[in-house]
């Protein structure tokens, strides 16, 4: 497991297929909260929300990207809603 201090406000988040998953707004407990401007839009564009995805899916951080264990698409099947 890697050391989730490490993971600052802004960092980039990619899968291990190197596609962008997010870009973290914190680390919530164990878990690490995405930015809304990457949610995944309503149907109207409107009620774009924060995503959590498990801090266990870290692989690595380098320099300011985070680097998941799962491809982009997995990471994002995974995804926990927010407000």
């Amino acid at each position: 497991m890697h050391d989730h201090s490490n993971i600052k406000e802004h960092m980039t988040v990619i899968g291990a297929d190197g596609v962008h998953v997010g870009t973290v707004d914190h680390v919530d407990g164990e878990r690490i909260k995405l930015t809304k401007q990457d949610s995944p839009s309503t149907q109207d564009g409107q009620g774009a929300k924060h995503h959590y995805l498990p801090a266990g899916l870290v692989a690595t951080i380098e320099g300011d990207t985070v680097r998941l264990s799962a491809t982009a698409q997995n990471a994002m099947d995974m995804f926990e809603e927010g407000e």
